[in-house]
C-alpha cells in the first residue's frame, strides 16, 4: 500500500492510502453505506461527488457487509457507483499559540475573518486521560470571578464542574463572567450545538473583546452533521491538552455536553446501536467518561473544566444529567425560579455543591459558607408564614436573623455581568456578611424553668 500525506485547508492533517477504495452503495438515513471497503473503524475517507468537491465523512460502524460512513458535511451529488477512498484513521489537530484569540470550527479552519493560522504542532483529537495514579493532588483555589461560586463553591485548579440549568435562565452569561475574570491563564471554549445568532451574541456579548484575547473559541452550530458536533469537543479538549502541556492553567468551558450526547444519539442510532434510556445508545455513556476524565492537573499544568448540562424538562434526574453528575467533582445548578425573580447569576447554592471545597479553604471560610447555606435554608423553610404575616418576630432568634440578613446575603450572592470579583474579594465580603450566630433569648411567653428542690 503506497502512502501519502495531504495537508488540507481544515487545519487537519490526513495520511492517504491511495490503494484502498470503494464504491458507494446507498445511504441509510444520515449515513452513507459502501461496498468492498475493508477500511477500519473511527477511518476518515474521502467521497467523490459527481458535482463539486469531494466530501469527507468518518466510518461509525458495519453492516450486512457494507461500511457505514457519517458525513461532515451534506452528502449532495453523492450517488450509487462514487468513488470512496481512505484517509488513515488517524485525525491530528494541528495547534500552535496563535489559536489564543481565534475562533475555528471543528475542523480547525478560522471561522472569524482573521486569515489561516500559521503551521503548528499535529496532535491527535484522541488521547487518554492522564494516569490515575500519576495525577497530582488539587491544592490550589482557582478564581472564577463568579462571587457565589468563589465562596460558597470554592473551586480547584484542575477540578472538574458541572452547571446544569434548564433552557433561558443564565447559562451562557454565566460561562462568559467565568471566561472574562478567571485566574486562568488561557480560556478553551467549545460551543457545541448552538443556534448561530447565539454564537455571536456569545462571542461580543457575553465574552467580549477581553474574554476573547485570552480565549480559543471552537464552534460546531446546530446545522452542522452530528459528527461535527461530536468532534468539536474532542478539537476542544486537544487544544486544552496543548497548552496545558506548555505548563499552563487552561480553563476548558464546554456548553453543553448534553448537545455532544444527542450529537452521539443521533449517529450512534443511525449506525444501528441498541436505544436504552431515553433512546441513549451505550456508546454515548461509554464516551462521557473519556472525554472529561482528560481534564484535570497534571506534573506540567492543569485543565480546570467547567461542562454545561442543559437539563430536559428541568429534571435533574435524566439520564445525562444523572450520569454527568457521578462523574465530575461538583454541581452548580441554575435555578428558573432564581432567574424569573431576576436574581443572576441564578445560582441555587442550596442544592450545588463543590466536592473539593472543604479540602480547599480555611475553617473560618467553610463555617461563614454553611451559616450562609443555613440561613438560606431557615428562611425558605418558613417561606410562606413570612409572607402571609403568620410568623410574629421574636418567636425564633434564627428565623429573625435570616430575615434580618436576607437583604446582604441576596446581596452577596447576585453579580451584575459585568462586576469584577475574585476569590480573595468573595471571601473577604462572604466573612463580612454572615453574623455569629444567634445566641437564644428569653420573651415572656418562654416558661421559666423552676429550680429542683
Amino acid at each position: 500500500m503506497s502512502q501519502a500525506t495531504m495537508p488540507d485547508e481544515s487545519g487537519v492533517e490526513q495520511v492517504v492510502t491511495l490503494s484502498v477504495r470503494g464504491t458507494i452503495h446507498g445511504s441509510e438515513g444520515n449515513l452513507i453505506t459502501a461496498e468492498d471497503f475493508p477500511v477500519p473503524l473511527g477511518a476518515v475517507v474521502q467521497i467523490q461527488r459527481a458535482i463539486g468537491t469531494p466530501i469527507q465523512g468518518q466510518v461509525v460502524g458495519f453492516r450486512s457487509g457494507l461500511t457505514l460512513i457519517s458525513p461532515y458535511q451534506e452528502p449532495t451529488g453523492v450517488g450509487p457507483g462514487s468513488s470512496v477512498r481512505l484517509f488513515k484513521s488517524h485525525r491530528r489537530i494541528s495547534v500552535t499559540p496563535f489559536l489564543r484569540g481565534r475562533v475555528i470550527d471543528a475542523l480547525g479552519q478560522p471561522i472569524d475573518g482573521k486569515g489561516p493560522l500559521p503551521p503548528g504542532q499535529w496532535r491527535s483529537i484522541l488521547r487518554e486521560a492522564p494516569v490515575a495514579t500519576q495525577r497530582p493532588r488539587i491544592d490550589k483555589i482557582l478564581s472564577t470571578g463568579v462571587r457565589a461560586l468563589d465562596g460558597l463553591l470554592t473551586c480547584g485548579v484542575g477540578q472538574r464542574m458541572g452547571v446544569f440549568a434548564g433552557s433561558g435562565v443564565g447559562k451562557s452569561v454565566t460561562m462568559g463572567m467565568i471566561a472574562r475574570n478567571t485566574s486562568a491563564d488561557i480560556n478553551v471554549i467549545s460551543l457545541i450545538g448552538e443556534r448561530g445568532r447565539e454564537v455571536n451574541e456569545f462571542i461580543h456579548d457575553s465574552l467580549g473583546p477581553e474574554g476573547l484575547a485570552r480565549s480559543v473559541v471552537v464552534v460546531a452550530t446546530s446545522d452542522q452533521p452530528a459528527l461535527l458536533r461530536v468532534q468539536s469537543a474532542y478539537v476542544a479538549t486537544a487544544i486544552a491538552e496543548y497548552f496545558r502541556d506548555q505548563r499552563n492553567n487552561v480553563l476548558l468551558l464546554m456548553d453543553s455536553l448534553t448537545r455532544f450526547a444527542m450529537a452521539q444519539r443521533e449517529i450512534g442510532l443511525a449506525a444501528g446501536e441498541p436505544p436504552t434510556t431515553r433512546g441513549y445508545p451505550p456508546s454515548v455513556f461509554a464516551m462521557l467518561p473519556r472525554l472529561v476524565e482528560r481534564a484535570g492537573r497534571t506534573e506540567l499544568g492543569s485543565i480546570t473544566a467547567f461542562y454545561t448540562v442543559l437539563v430536559e424538562g428541568d429534571d435533574s434526574n435524566e439520564p445525562i444529567s444523572d450520569t454527568v453528575r457521578g462523574l465530575l467533582d461538583g454541581h452548580t445548578y441554575l435555578s428558573r425560579k432564581l432567574a424569573a425573580k431576576g436574581h443572576y447569576p441564578a445560582i441555587d447554592v442550596s442544592v450545588s455543591l463543590s466536592r473539593l471545597m472543604n479540602e480547599l479553604v480555611s475553617t473560618e471560610h467553610r463555617a461563614a459558607a454553611v451559616a450562609l447555606r443555613s440561613m438560606l435554608a431557615k428562611y425558605a423553610e418558613n417561606e410562606d408564614l413570612i409572607n402571609i404575616g403568620a410568623y410574629r418576630t421574636g418567636s425564633n432568634p434564627e428565623i429573625d436573623q435570616a430575615i434580618a440578613i436576607r437583604p446582604t446575603l441576596l446581596g452577596y450572592l447576585q453579580q451584575g455581568m459585568h462586576e469584577r470579583s475574585d476569590a480573595q474579594d468573595a471571601i473577604k465580603k462572604l466573612l463580612a456578611a454572615v453574623p455569629p450566630k444567634p445566641t437564644a433569648t428569653l420573651n415572656r411567653e418562654t416558661p421559666v424553668p423552676r429550680p429542683r428542690n
